[in-house]
């Protein structure tokens, strides 16, 4: 009876020590899982927050990513995570503004204006039997590209110190603009054909100056056409029309 009592009490022992050593190992073994479980865990947020692109699933690595570039696009002078991902918002944009500019400026402004002066043309001047004491001034442009005749010719003779005033009545709607190989021409009046003039004088040299955009302005180096060797009689009579596409237009007058 004794003999059962010990080797029941000893199976108890038995089973109780079992039972402790599996709860150990099983307490150990929850917190090994739990660690090792919660450590990945850890390792994916921090990638998704770094490399996730924005409008993933994840609030917190959406949030991280925008927050990213939202700061990157603050330095680089644009906004948000699109303006970044290109790497190209500002140059991008300054192209496009540029070249927005480029073709707006051809409309605000005439995008190359070019007068026709002494370098890019070929002038003439030659007196004319009718109109009488009358003179025509040829211009041809022998550039490369279109130039403009604005007003009209602002002539002097030899040393004279007076600008010869235009026939306001021969001034035309639009600006002169001749194509290469094209020509313009403007009338001189002379003198009076009455001899009504006065301070008669012979012209030997002739300036055709002429202007620019606006009235009075330097369009360029002024050209000195030939004249007749027995010069050009003129007084203060001496008066000259605006630049005229027509021959026959710059003699009316």
């Amino acid at each position: 009876m004794r003999t059962s009592r010990l080797h029941l009490l000893a199976a108890a022992g038995v089973t109780v020590a079992t039972l402790a050593l599996t709860a150990c190992q099983d307490g150990t073994g929850t917190r090994d899982e739990g660690a090792s479980a919660s450590q990945p865990a850890a390792t994916a947020s921090t990638g998704t927050s770094s490399q996730s692109p924005a409008g993933s699933s994840t609030e917190g690595s959406g949030s991280d990513v925008n927050g990213g570039s939202a700061n990157e696009a603050s330095a680089n002078g644009g906004s948000g995570a699109g303006a970044d991902t290109s790497g190209k918002g500002d140059s991008g944009g300054g192209k496009s503004g540029q070249g927005t500019k480029d073709e707006k400026g051809s409309g605000d402004a005439p995008a190359t204006f070019t007068s026709c002066n002494g370098s890019n043309t070929a002038v003439s001047a030659q007196p004319v039997p009718r109109p009488v004491n009358h003179m025509l001034i040829t211009v041809e442009n022998t550039g490369s590209k279109n130039c403009n005749l604005t007003y009209y010719p602002v002539l002097r003779f030899d040393e004279m110190q007076w600008v010869p005033q235009p026939i306001e009545e021969s001034k035309p709607q639009a600006v002169v603009t001749l194509a290469p190989g094209e020509s313009a021409y403007a009338g001189v009046v002379l003198s009076a054909a009455d001899g009504s003039g006065s301070g008669g004088a012979t012209g030997k040299k002739l300036a055709v100056g002429f202007q620019g955009r606006t009235p009075n302005s330097s369009g360029g180096p002024s050209a000195i056409p030939g004249l007749p060797a027995k010069g050009v009689y003129y007084d203060s009579s001496l008066t000259v029309t605006y630049w005229q596409y027509s021959m026959d237009d710059a003699l009316t007058y």
